[in-house]
């Protein structure tokens, strides 16, 4: 069925959720590899950035908020590489999935409240207007 699959995650909840449709999936397809994506946008983290000195010691905690993703991944037996990646979230994950030849992204909705979100669109909103591949956004 596929063989790459990306699963977007940023810790929440609703990545849990997403993980759980990611192993649905991959179960489906006998060697199917999840590329496990975190994408980190320090120019917006302001908060991160003024409690950490350096870069690594960002990508070190933001590691640890996916432990819980890691586990679910392992104790089902799926195969995935995790991705920290850089940059503006919805762009990096859509420029993934094109470069590494994604065949499917699964990724869990942010609830953003109703001013942000006719202002800025959420993450989620803006990979599936861009993403060429089909995409599961999970509630």
């Amino acid at each position: 069925m596929y063989k790459r699959v990306a699963l977007a995650v940023d810790g929440s909840e609703n990545s849990l959720r997403a993980t759980q449709e990611a192993i649905k999936l991959a179960s489906l397809s006998p060697g199917c590899q999840v590329d496990v994506l975190n994408v980190a946008d320090y120019s917006k983290s302001k908060d991160e950035v003024l409690h950490s000195y350096r870069v690594e010691e960002l990508d070190i905690q933001r590691r640890r908020k996916l432990v819980a993703v890691e586990e679910l991944l392992k104790q089902n037996g799926i195969i995935y590489h995790l991705k920290i990646l850089h940059g503006d979230p919805a762009l990096t994950i859509v420029d993934y999935t094109e470069q590494e030849n994604i065949e499917f992204a699964i990724m869990g909705s942010r609830g953003l409240n109703t001013l942000q979100e006719m202002i800025m669109g959420s993450v989620s909103h803006k990979v599936m207007k861009l993403v060429q591949c089909p995409v599961i956004i999970v509630k």
